[in-house]
C-alpha cells in the first residue's frame, strides 16, 4: 500500500491567507487544487511536503469571465468547466475540442485549470493551447500581482515563473474577432497523455491570414510554439501550399526524444501533419466555412 509521508493541512480562506502560510512555511509547503498530479507524488513520496494548503474553498480563484478584450478564467476552474463553458466556446473552439481529450470525466471533474499549468508537464495540452492563444498568467504574492506571458510562463520542465511564496490566481487570453481555432491530438489510448497535439488560431481578413497562432505540446517545442510558422503565414493566403509549408516549420520548431510513446521521427511527423489538419480546419472557420 502507498502510503504519504506525514504531513500538516490547513485550508486557506483568501488568496492572502495561503500567501501568508506559503511565506511562514516555505519552500516545504504545497499548494493543495485538483491535486491529481501532487497526490500521486506523495503516495510515491517523490514529494514531501511539510504543510499541504488547501485552496479549494477560495471562490475568488474561480469563474470564467469577460473582461473588455479578454476572456478571465480563474486559477481553480475545473476541466469540466472549460469543457462545458459557452463563453469560451463563443469565442474559441479550441478549448472545448482540447478538453474533450484530457484524461477522463473523473480527472476533468477535479483537475483545476491552474494546477495543469503550474504542473508545466512537457506533455501537458492546456499548454499548447494557452500558448498558441497568447495568453498570460496572473501572479500574486505578497508584494502584489504581476502577468506573465504564457510563452514566457514555464521555464523547463515542471518548472515556472511562480515563486515559493507566490500563486497562480488567473489566465487571461486576447478576443479576437473573426478567429477561428482547432486542436488536434494522437494519443496512444484515449485520456492519456499526447504523442504529440496541435493547437492553433487563424483569422483570415481579405482572403489573406492577418493573425495566428501555433502550439505544440509533447514534441519538446520551445515555450510549446511554432513563431516562425506563425510569422510565415501572415500575409499570405491559406492555401493549401502555403499551409502545408507553415506545418512543416511547425515541426521543425520540434525536438522530441524517442520514447515508450514513439521514435522521434514519427512524433515530427505528427507534428507536421497535425498542425496542417489544424490550420486548415482553422482557416475555413474564420472564413465562415
Amino acid at each position: 500500500m502507498q502510503t504519504p509521508a506525514p504531513t500538516d493541512y490547513v485550508r486557506a480562506t483568501s488568496v492572502s491567507h495561503a500567501i501568508s502560510l506559503l511565506e511562514e512555511h516555505g519552500e516545504e509547503s504545497r499548494i493543495l487544487a485538483g491535486g491529481h498530479s501532487l497526490l500521486p507524488m506523495m503516495k510515491l513520496r517523490i514529494a514531501r511536503p511539510e504543510m499541504l494548503i488547501d485552496i479549494n474553498e477560495l471562490d475568488e480563484l474561480r469563474g470564467i469571465r469577460v473582461d473588455g478584450d479578454e476572456l478571465v478564467l480563474g486559477a481553480m476552474v475545473t476541466h469540466r468547466e472549460v469543457l462545458e463553458s459557452p463563453v469560451l466556446f463563443e469565442h474559441y473552439a479550441i478549448f472545448r475540442e482540447c478538453e474533450k481529450v484530457i484524461a477522463d470525466p473523473l480527472v476533468r471533474n477535479r483537475g483545476t485549470v491552474g494546477g495543469s499549468m503550474c504542473q508545466a508537464d512537457p506533455s501537458e495540452d492546456l499548454s499548447a493551447v494557452g500558448s498558441a492563444l497568447r495568453g498570460s498568467v496572473v501572479i500574486q504574492g505578497a508584494s502584489g500581482t504581476r502577468t506573465v506571458p504564457l510563452r514566457e510562463f514555464h521555464e523547463g520542465p515542471y518548472e515556472t515563473q511562480v515563486e515559493p511564496a507566490e500563486i497562480m490566481t488567473e489566465v487571461r487570453f486576447p478576443i479576437r474577432p473573426g478567429a477561428g481555432s482547432a486542436y488536434e491530438k494522437v494519443e496512444r489510448r484515449v485520456g492519456d497523455w499526447p504523442v504529440c497535439s496541435a493547437g492553433v488560431y487563424v483569422v483570415v481578413s481579405d482572403g489573406l491570414v492577418t493573425d495566428c497562432g501555433i502550439g505544440l505540446t509533447a514534441v519538446s517545442a520551445e515555450h510549446f510554439c511554432a513563431p516562425a510558422a506563425e510569422a510565415f503565414l501572415i500575409g499570405k493566403a491559406p492555401t493549401e501550399d502555403n499551409l502545408r509549408s507553415a506545418a512543416q516549420l511547425a515541426a521543425d520548431a520540434a525536438d522530441p526524444s524517442s520514447d515508450q510513446r514513439g521514435p522521434a521521427d514519427y512524433k515530427k511527423h505528427l507534428a507536421n501533419e497535425l498542425t496542417y489538419r489544424a490550420l486548415v480546419r482553422a482557416a475555413a472557420t474564420s472564413q465562415g466555412a
